[in-house]
């Protein structure tokens, strides 16, 4: 079965969390991870993916941190799994954009997978970052947690 690390959870969550700050505006790893309750050393891990994927800028210093690279809606919930997770294949074989299995030419079971995973990342697709900030009620929940609530 696929799963979606804790990583890639958490990716989400941080992303969600940077959404609902001013724009432009560098927040600190540390504030993030209290809202979050994600230990920090966790957090820089992943904010290295979403670094090196373009999604997030930093700003060192003292009024440092992190703020999102562009506007929230356009932010793919896959983009955001993808930069934390790496492979979001759901067989090894398609992992890579040539398919190495020695089967794979006689593989009933392909045209299968391949269609699942078409199917997960065009439904991932459908949801930006915008959608998960849940601007529509006071709190967003994330795995059970509230992840931002908007009256604090």
């Amino acid at each position: 079965m696929m799963r979606i690390s804790t990583k890639g959870r958490y990716a989400l969550r941080i992303m969600i969390d940077l959404a609902h700050q001013k724009s432009g505006e560098p927040v600190s790893l540390r504030s993030v991870a209290e809202r979050q309750d994600i230990t920090l050393k966790y957090m820089e891990g992943i904010m290295t993916h979403l670094l090196r994927s373009g999604l997030v800028v930093s700003i060192r210093g003292k009024a440092g941190g992190y703020y999102l690279a562009k506007p929230a809606n356009e932010y793919t919930v896959y983009e955001i799994l993808k930069a934390a997770e790496g492979d979001l294949s759901t067989v090894h074989c398609l992992s890579t954009p040539q398919n190495f299995c020695p089967m794979h030419e006689e593989c009933s079971t392909l045209p299968l997978w391949k269609g699942l995973q078409d199917v997960i990342k065009s439904y991932l697709e459908n949801f930006t970052l915008e959608d998960m900030k849940g601007d529509n009620s006071s709190q967003v929940f994330c795995d059970g947690k509230v992840i931002f609530n908007q009256e604090s």
